[in-house]
């Protein structure tokens, strides 16, 4: 088998007595999640993302300096609903930091109440989402993508970041061996941009064909099959759940 296939097959059925045991499919369900959410955040709620920060800090200048169809306001309050989440994913790792499976199990139970949340709440405006109720989903969505960031950060499964891809890719090559590096761990980290793609792509249809909802509901669908997983993990006594210690 390929070394690219044996990497990727490796991700999606991982070896349990492995350092990372089964949190890889896992951080690549959460990956699916982050791109379902996003494409309803820029889509439908103005032009902001609920899960990069990069991008919203790039739609603030884009607001202040005016160009069309970005606001401030948005950008901000996906920021400012990023950090609360992080700073209550924060809180998560620090009180479970000797489990990582109870880790994850209190960070999707946030997650999953706050994306839930906002599901419920879309009907209260209608469509398009306007007002109070549009402010509302990005402080929820934030909220919850902010803990599951701090989380994953944490959990510190290679290349499964769940958000950030930028790294990912440029890793794909930088570390090749064509470039004279040890090997690029391509099969994992193409996954993971494909988990995103495929989140991202799936919600944007379900969107553009009049679905704005749909994308939530899968997001909390899958949100509540990783937690239900998570639970029996939460009971693990395997060298997975022991904390990753940084140097």
């Amino acid at each position: 088998m390929p070394v690219v296939l044996r990497e990727a097959w490796s991700t999606v059925v991982p070896d349990m007595n492995d350092r990372h045991g089964p949190l890889p499919p896992m951080m690549l369900a959460l990956t699916v999640v982050t791109g379902l959410v996003d494409a309803v955040s820029y889509l439908e709620l103005g032009r902001v993302f609920v899960a990069n920060m990069t991008g919203n800090v790039v739609f603030s200048g884009f607001a202040i300096a005016g160009a069309p169809g970005f606001s401030f306001a948005a950008s901000l309050v996906a920021l400012a609903a990023f950090v609360v989440g992080a700073l209550l994913g924060g809180l998560i790792v620090h009180s479970a930091l000797t489990h990582r499976g109870r880790m994850l199990l209190y960070a999707l139970l946030v997650e999953t109440a706050c994306v839930l949340a906002a599901l419920i709440a879309t009907p209260a405006s209608g469509h398009p989402f306007v007002g109070g109720v549009r402010f509302a989903l990005i402080a929820l969505l934030g909220l919850g993508l902010g803990a599951q960031n701090a989380v994953s950060r944490a959990l510190a499964v290679p290349d499964l970041t769940t958000t950030v891809l930028t790294l990912t890719i440029t890793g794909i090559l930088s570390d090749s061996r064509f470039a004279g590096g040890g090997g690029s761990k391509a099969g994992r980290r193409v996954l993971s941009a494909a988990a995103m793609m495929t989140g991202a792509s799936v919600g944007a249809v379900a969107v553009l064909h009049g679905h704005p909802r749909l994308p939530l509901l899968l997001a909390v669908a899958v949100l509540a099959a990783v937690t239900t997983a998570a639970i029996v993990l939460a009971r693990a006594d395997a060298p997975w759940v022991r904390p990753i210690v940084r140097r």
